[in-house]
C-alpha cells in the first residue's frame, strides 16, 4: 500500500523521509520531488529494485536509469576519471538542472540497464531530495511517469500514473521548473548536449569556453 507524505509539514516531512529510507533499504520504490520534475527512485546498487523501477515505468533495459547524488564529492567514487570539463560544469550547475553522462567506474556493482559503461549523474537542487540522498546514498531515479506519458510535475500526477508500484510518495508541492534537466555527454572527444532543458546551451558553452554551436547537432532533443 502506498503512503503520501506532505513535506510542507515538518513532522510529516520527517516521517516521510524515514519511511522513504526504510522502503529503499527494503528494495521498494519511492517518488520524490526534485528541482526539475518528480522522480521515481530506487537504491542505485539494488538491481532488483532498479528492475522494478523499469517495470513500473513500462520501460526496457535499453533506456538505463540515471543516478542522483547528494554531494559533489560522490562523483569521485562513481566515475572512471573525472575530466576538468566535468569539474567545471559541476561547480557551475550543481546542485541544479544539469545531468552529465560520464564513464562509470568499472568496479561498480550496480545494474542500471544497458549502460555500455556509462552513467548519467545529477545533483538536484531540492531540499527534500538532497536530504534523502545524503541519508541513503546514490539513487537510481527516472522521471515519475509511465513511459510515453507526460512526466509528473505534482505528486498527484505521479500517483495517478504509478499507483501501488511505489511504496512512498513525498509531496514537495508543484515542481518549481517543471522542465527536464539538460544532458551533457562527456564520454566522447568533445562535449555534446543530448537534451536541452533547464540549463541553456549558451550557459553550458560559457562554462566550457566553447562556441554553443559546437555542443549541438541535428539530433538534440528539446
Amino acid at each position: 500500500m502506498s503512503t503520501v507524505y506532505d513535506c510542507g509539514s515538518p513532522d510529516s516531512r520527517a516521517a516521510g523521509l524515514s519511511a522513504a529510507k526504510n522502503s529503499l533499504e527494503a528494495g521498494r520504490l519511492v517518488v520524490m520531488p526534485t528541482d526539475t520534475l518528480y522522480g521515481i527512485g530506487a537504491g542505485a546498487f539494488d538491481g532488483d529494485a532498479v528492475s522494478s523501477l523499469l517495470r513500473a515505468k513500462g520501460r526496457g533495459r535499453d533506456m538505463p536509469v540515471p543516478v542522483l547524488v547528494g554531494s559533489w564529492h560522490t562523483i569521485d567514487g562513481l566515475v572512471y576519471s573525472v575530466r576538468p570539463q566535468a569539474r567545471d560544469l559541476i561547480r557551475a550547475f550543481w546542485p541544479g538542472g544539469l545531468s552529465l553522462v560520464v564513464e562509470q567506474a568499472p568496479s561498480l556493482a550496480w545494474d542500471l540497464g544497458d549502460t555500455r559503461g556509462t552513467v548519467m549523474l545529477r545533483m538536484p537542487l531540492h531540499p527534500v531530495a538532497l536530504e534523502l540522498l545524503r541519508d541513503v546514498g546514490p539513487m537510481a531515479v527516472s522521471s515519475a511517469n509511465v513511459s510515453g506519458r507526460s512526466p509528473a510535475t505534482t505528486v498527484d500526477e505521479a500517483r495517478e500514473q504509478l499507483g501501488g508500484s511505489v511504496s512512498v510518495y513525498l509531496d514537495g508541492g508543484p515542481a518549481e521548473k517543471a522542465t527536464a534537466s539538460t544532458i551533457v555527454d562527456l564520454t566522447g572527444y568533445s562535449p555534446r548536449i543530448l537534451r536541452v532543458g533547464a540549463v541553456s546551451t549558451e550557459d553550458v558553452a560559457d562554462v566550457l569556453g566553447v562556441p554553443s554551436e559546437s555542443l549541438v547537432d541535428g539530433d538534440v532533443r528539446a
